[in-house]
């Protein structure tokens, strides 16, 4: 699941690096708590890089960058989230087409009643 999160966090700071922790927490349905975790391991790997504006009026104001490191990690985990996702999709249609296989089985014994 981690592998997931940051997968995700990553993708979301690559689209928007002013995005708030707050708003990132909400995006990945995580805690704050499990967000700033995740950003300072991210930080410590060296695939985020988080930049201070101490000059605006919002102090606390961060923008996430994805170094060339984390540019090749995430392209790296796209690939094994696609992969996972494929699976998981062909097992969801083969269950889809056994319950449509069972449904018409059920309708037949119904009719021949």
């Amino acid at each position: 699941m981690s592998d997931e999160i940051d997968y995700k966090a990553l993708k979301l700071i690559e689209e928007n690096p002013s995005i708030s922790q707050r708003d990132l927490a909400r995006n990945l349905g995580v805690s704050l708590g499990k967000v700033n975790y995740c950003l300072k391991a991210l930080i410590e790997k060296g695939f985020v890089k988080a930049n201070n504006f101490r000059n605006q009026k919002n102090k606390l104001g961060y923008a996430y960058l994805l170094t060339p490191k984390g540019i090749e990690a995430k392209t790296s985990m796209t690939v094994t989230f696609l992969k996972r996702k494929m699976v998981e999709y062909e097992a969801l249609r083969r269950e889809i087409e056994q319950l449509e296989i069972e449904r018409r089985r059920t309708e037949t014994q119904k009719k021949a009643r």
